[in-house]
């Protein structure tokens, strides 16, 4: 079913195609003036440049026709031409009721599905995840729950960062350790041991040091660039040490992922799409994109509009090094050629949009994309109290799994404090306060507009109330109890009726779930999910305080209150899920 905004712009195009003007101009938005209407149209203001008249006169010609509709119970005229709209009750509790029948809350499915790339996350092999992976994780999979829920093919990808020269350093810092291992037998073909020689918190001990020795060492800089080449040429030694970096930090890397409610569809790496590059330099070679510069391989990508320089995009330094803009591209010509996508959208730090600029500028000029738009959705960077970017006490960088065990152990405490959950078995207050911590981590960031810099507070945001994750799901809680409550009494939802001034608010409210969603596969912006599931439980909270469902006499009113009560409840956790954020049964 379409939305209500949709609807009643429907209607007022309506009107204005019947002053022959194009009915685009019935666009119809929530009102910008609650206190003048619920609803309004700015179009007679373009309409007047059409028709060469003022808009005032078109406004209220079209407002004649919309009065005799019956739908509206006022339609006015404010300033220049703007037309105001008041449906009549019996309108909006006939929308609601169908919105409470639709599966989908109004939002109708993408009648042409699109085929969406989505690559976040970014890990690194050998290096834990830590809070500087968080705002692409949580923003990245939430706009993948969107694109789903819209009804299309949306692939996430994970793109770990698995191959060039830190794969060197590893494995000649490895070998200086350790040249009694079969992986250093030049004369060894394998087969080599199922066990791997290191584990994650080895690969995270001996990566900083590897990487100081080759900064104070030009030997050992040689030996990590030697050992870089011979991966790879796929000496099998070497290849079969790699594959053991990938499987123990894949591991923690999915156990990282999983506690943090996210799922990858992809775990392809820098490493899948090596062999690409060479027919791809090729290729860029020979259709003279590629060029030339101070002896390196370069795709000049300016443009003579361009406000500020964008640098060439660099395929091969004067050594041979390919870059990471080469692997980008050549994970472009992989995605098309695997999946033949019509957007793609990169969701990494916004200090990152050069980079990205150059390399979608190179994949267009050269015809790589296929059909495929590519964006990169930025982010602002998670500030401490400091103001800074976020650290540990001893200044830092936090691990993600710790940062995760803070927030659950301050929701637990969060919890006593309430008095919630105070009788369950452990196991389920457990549970409750892991959802709450994730909720308290993944609103916090995601109630921001993406492209913010926000200080990350986490007392603040375990709060019960006010703008938290914790309140809104303790506002879907308290639904549920509600419910409980009114069936054991023998009360269930019915016919919703016209609402009373009661239940207007929050009725207009929830009319606004499919706008909310429209807005936010738009701007790729999970915040606006945000605003709509906090406006909705305010405005539920409200309602709820004005009611007494449970001791209504009218069971005919008792049983509509019970009914908008159980379209906010699904509404509610229909946004928190596109939000990544579970509801717990009860608190």
């Amino acid at each position: 079913m379409p939305s209500l905004t949709r609807v009643l712009g429907e209607a007022v195009g309506q009107a204005f195609a019947a002053e022959g003007l194009p009915a685009e101009l019935g666009r119809t938005q929530v009102s910008d003036r609650p206190d003048l209407s619920q609803f309004q149209c700015n179009g007679a203001l373009a309409a007047a440049k059409l028709a060469r008249k003022p808009p005032r006169a078109i406004a209220e010609s079209v407002a004649g026709a919309l009065r005799a509709s019956g739908t509206f119970a006022d339609v006015s005229i404010a300033g220049p031409g703007f037309i105001n709209l008041t449906l009549t009750d019996a309108a909006l509790g006939s929308h609601i009721a169908a919105t409470a029948d639709d599966d989908r809350l109004g939002v109708p499915a993408r009648a042409e599905p699109l085929t969406v790339i989505l690559d976040f996350g970014g890990p690194n092999v050998a290096k834990p995840m830590h809070v500087g992976h968080l705002r692409a994780s949580i923003i990245g999979d939430s706009l993948q729950r969107l694109f789903r829920f819209l009804g299309d093919r949306a692939i996430s990808d994970v793109h770990l960062g698995d191959w060039g020269l830190p794969m060197g350093m590893l494995i000649s810092e490895i070998r200086h350790r350790r040249p009694d291992l079969p992986y250093f037998d030049e004369g060894s073909s394998g087969p080599y041991p199922d066990t791997s020689p290191v584990t994650l918190e080895d690969l995270e001990q001996l990566y900083p040091v590897a990487a100081a020795a080759c900064r104070e060492d030009p030997e050992r800089l040689k030996e990590a660039r030697a050992a870089t080449a011979a991966l790879q040429a796929h000496r099998p030694g070497y290849r079969a040490l790699w594959r053991h970096f990938i499987d123990v930090s894949t591991a923690a890397l999915n156990r990282d992922f999983g506690t943090l409610g996210v799922r990858f569809d992809l775990f392809k790496g820098e490493a899948d799409v090596n062999d690409l590059i060479p027919p791809m330099i090729g290729h860029l070679t020979a259709v003279a994109l590629a060029q030339r510069d101070q002896g390196a391989l370069v795709v000049p990508v300016g443009e003579a509009d361009d406000k500020h320089e964008v640098p060439p995009l660099i395929l091969e330094k004067s050594d041979g090094a390919v870059m990471y803009g080469t692997t980008d591209l050549a994970t472009i010509v992989d995605r098309v050629q695997s999946f033949d996508p019509d957007l793609m959208l990169y969701v990494v730090d916004q200090r990152q949009h050069l980079h990205f600029e150059q390399v979608f500028r190179a994949a267009r000029k050269a015809g790589l994309a296929g059909k495929a738009e590519m964006e990169h959705i930025g982010f602002g960077t998670m500030n401490g109290l400091d103001g800074r970017p976020f650290k540990t006490r001893a200044g830092g960088v936090m691990k993600l799994q710790d940062l995760i065990g803070a927030a659950a152990e301050q929701a637990e405490a969060r919890l006593t404090e309430a008095g919630l959950a105070a009788d369950y078995p452990p196991e389920e207050r457990a549970e409750v306060a892991r959802m709450v911590g994730l909720a308290a981590v993944k609103f916090a960031d995601l109630s921001n507009w993406r492209m913010s810099n926000y200080i990350f507070d986490l007392d603040r945001f375990m709060r019960f109330e006010g703008r938290t994750g914790p309140y809104l799901q303790y506002a879907a809680v308290r639904i549920k109890s509600l419910l409980r409550k009114a069936s054991d009494q023998g009360a269930e939802p019915g016919e919703i009726l016209p609402p009373t001034d009661v239940e207007r608010h929050l009725m207009l409210e929830l009319s606004r779930f499919p706008d909310a969603v429209a807005s936010a596969e738009a701007k790729r912006a999970p915040s606006e999910l945000a605003d709509f599931a906090y406006s909705a439980a305010q405005a539920f909270s409200r309602f709820y305080a004005s009611c007494h469902i449970l001791s209504e006499a009218d069971r005919a009113v008792q049983a509509s209150q019970l009914a908008l009560s159980a379209l906010t409840l699904r509404t509610l956790e229909r946004t928190l899920d596109l939000l990544g954020i579970e509801v717990p049964e009860r608190m």
